[in-house]
């Protein structure tokens, strides 16, 4: 592919310990400093190797980078983000090598279930390649994940729910969505100004409406499917629109889990 996912801005991804030209170990030490001076405590750490595409490499390379993490004496396992055209049966042999001695997991940006969105994004892959990038995974006993933005162009409401049928069908063990943001400079950003009328749902989106949204997802998605995630947090200066306005991922999900309890309802019970 060429040009990149019409959406994507990869420093919004990246916390500030992983930024500049610093090695898997310093990262990981940064990070534990990170999170113990902000008080939180964990009996076990995995390595997230997130940003990017962490399989775009040749086997030897992708090693080298995993065992580093693994050697880390307060890591117990990795979760590699990548892409599902950029995974092989070489690199997913060695992967399932690895899991028989630590924690590993895979998690894909399948992003919509939608062939008309992903070419028009610029993904570069149909749905189908994830479809068979997600079975290949599980073939080696691997956790599988998945992530998916919501809001994306031409895509409506009714869209994203008649999606979620094709997301249980996948096989995943945990899933995560986010509202669609409109980060600076990105060729979305000039679709977004040039067609809003594409954008309805976005345009349209506030915390209390995005939150139906996800309640609806979450009462026609299978029990057996672990939610991850509902939205996504960017630096503010780095963001030209965005439906939620800043909330933060705890009050929201608080949002989400209140509004289910005013239904009666539950994860599948819709399914």
């Amino acid at each position: 592919g060429v040009g990149g996912c019409s959406f994507c801005c990869g420093e919004a991804f990246s916390p500030s310990y992983c930024r500049g030209r610093r090695g898997v170990t310093e990262q990981i030490d940064e990070a534990l400093m990170f999170h113990a001076s902000r008080g939180r405590k964990a009996d076990f750490h995995v390595a997230y190797f997130q940003a990017g595409t962490n399989t775009y490499a040749d086997v030897d390379a992708l090693c080298c980078l995993y065992n580093e993490a693994l050697c880390h004496p307060m890591i117990d396992g990795i979760i590699i983000g990548t892409r599902p055209d950029c995974v092989n049966s070489e690199i997913l042999d060695y992967l399932e090598y690895l899991s028989k001695c630590t924690y590993v997991a895979v998690e894909y940006g399948i992003e919509s279930v939608y062939d008309a969105t992903l070419s028009r994004v610029n993904r570069g892959h149909d749905f189908s390649v994830s479809v068979d990038a997600v079975r290949e995974t599980k073939a080696r006993g691997l956790d599988v994940g998945a992530h998916f933005i919501l809001g994306l162009p031409g895509e409506s409401r009714e869209d994203i729910i008649r999606g979620v049928a094709k997301i249980n069908d996948l096989g995943l063990d945990f899933v995560k969505f986010h509202q669609l943001q409109i980060y600076r400079n990105t060729p979305i950003e000039r679709e977004f100004a040039a067609l809003p009328s594409d954008f309805s749902l976005l345009l349209n989106s506030n915390v209390d409406t995005y939150a139906e949204l996800i309640v609806d997802i979450l009462r026609r998605l299978r029990t057996s499917l672990s939610v991850e995630r509902f939205v996504s947090l960017a630096p503010r200066h780095m963001l030209s629109f965005s439906p939620l306005r800043g909330i933060r991922p705890d009050a929201f999900r608080m949002l989400v889990v209140e509004r289910m309890r005013e239904l009666g309802a539950t994860q599948g019970d819709m399914l």
